[in-house]
């Protein structure tokens, strides 16, 4: 009698996130007179959350390299994550080239542009350094620079191991108990802020979907969810046959509400660790993993910068068929999905990336930065959730077999 009462209980709490997310979307589509006034209520949410994620994320790191002993067993799981990354960026990257080339986004729709502008060329070359690291310790307090905290959270990771100091790895791994604890406190909060945030956002868009994204939306949207059901329960299933399948889809749904409804890689960051800690993926594994790949991992970003790609291609009646166009737009996904930003919005870098290559000109960046808009929930959800399946495959390369005993 008891089990039969567990399902219900395991998902009484992700129910009630959809059931605000419907509820707010209803009220923004319907009632849009309404939602502006519910902003800040969306904003506190978001607010909170972010002001947690910095501490979790430098705990989580370092206490991960900490625990991780010896560095050999680090490298080695840096080694089978850049694999596993590069594989299934490739594999989301041919999908999406592969669904454009039969259903050309932009098929049947004529813009008036000139494509005579000359744009200059920006030398991400330059910008690695920002990139990677600031320049005062008080700007790693900001989710806006987390790759720059994850590498200082690295760094302490490295020294608290070297030192074989077990006060200094208790106090790494008690700072990220009380910030997962902080995180649980906050999520008390996200039906209410859930609610707010889908009424604003759905007031706002429902104006802007107009008839030439239409195509764009649901080619990006089809190919969205084919990709998610089908290529991640192939991964899990690489990771541990049908264990691995029932380990993903028994936990992965707090972390795929949690993007859809915030459009935030970031944001979904402590749910998406929690998640994959629950699939049985050994923390020095999943708190290394997650928090890299919510920055430069994402084949929901991949598959969006080709569709982006193929759309400029098709406005300004460009062949996008030939192997070198299809082969350079491959590689620019994959680069796309890497210089994303982790946070709503914030893929400006990665469309910037695509002007700058192909040469299209600067009045185009708006109208690749709405598809953006348009795509940003399916594909916060491939970015958060390709994560936790990633990280059962670097287990099974890193812990052998059976790593989920």
């Amino acid at each position: 009698m008891t089990t039969s009462y567990r399902p219900l209980k395991y998902y009484a709490f992700p129910l009630l996130l959809i059931a605000s997310i419907l509820l707010g979307g209803l009220v923004g589509c319907f009632l849009p007179q309404y939602a502006q006034p519910l902003k800040p209520l969306g904003d506190i949410f978001l607010n909170l959350i972010f002001t947690a994620i910095v501490p979790l994320i430098f705990f989580s790191v370092a206490s991960a390299i900490a625990r991780a002993g010896s560095l050999q067993k680090l490298g080695k799981i840096i080694f089978y994550m850049a694999i596993v990354f590069v594989f299934t960026g490739l594999i989301a990257a041919f999908f999406a080239l592969t669904a454009v080339v039969l259903f050309p986004p932009a098929q049947g729709i004529y813009l008036p542009l000139s494509s005579a502008e000359k744009i200059t060329a920006v030398s991400l070359s330059n910008q690695i350094a920002t990139i990677f690291t600031v320049s005062d310790f008080s700007k790693l307090l900001s989710h806006e620079n987390m790759l720059a905290l994850i590498v200082f959270s690295i760094l302490v990771g490295f020294a608290t191991s070297s030192t074989k100091n077990e006060k200094a790895k208790s106090f790494l791994t008690s700072g990220e108990e009380i910030f997962m604890r902080v995180f649980t406190i906050i999520m008390y909060y996200a039906p209410i802020g859930f609610f707010a945030y889908f009424a604003v956002l759905v007031s706002q868009l429902g104006a802007k979907l107009i008839e030439s994204y239409l195509r764009v939306a649901i080619i990006y949207y089809v190919i969205a969810l084919i990709y998610f059901f089908i290529a991640y329960t192939w991964y899990a299933y690489l990771a541990a046959k049908k264990t691995g399948v029932k380990l993903f889809w028994k936990n992965i749904f707090l972390p795929m509400i949690t993007a859809i409804a915030t459009c935030s890689s970031a944001a979904s960051l402590p749910a998406n660790l929690a998640a994959t800690k629950n699939m049985r993926v050994s923390a020095e594994i999943y708190e290394t993993v997650v928090p890299l790949g919510t920055m430069i991992h994402k084949d929901g970003s991949v598959i969006g910068g080709v569709i982006k790609i193929a759309f400029l291609f098709g406005i300004f009646h460009l062949n996008f068929t030939s192997p070198s166009v299809l082969f350079t737009a491959l590689g620019v996904s994959l680069l796309v999905g890497t210089v994303m930003g982790a946070i709503p919005s914030g893929g400006m870098l990665g469309e910037l990336l695509i002007l700058t290559v192909y040469g299209f000109p600067p009045s185009v960046l708006i109208i690749i930065a709405a598809i953006s808009i348009i795509i940003d929930p399916p594909a916060t959800l491939l970015n958060v959730t390709g994560n936790s399946v990633s990280s059962m495959m670097i287990a099974r390369l890193v812990d052998g077999k059976w790593w989920w005993k």
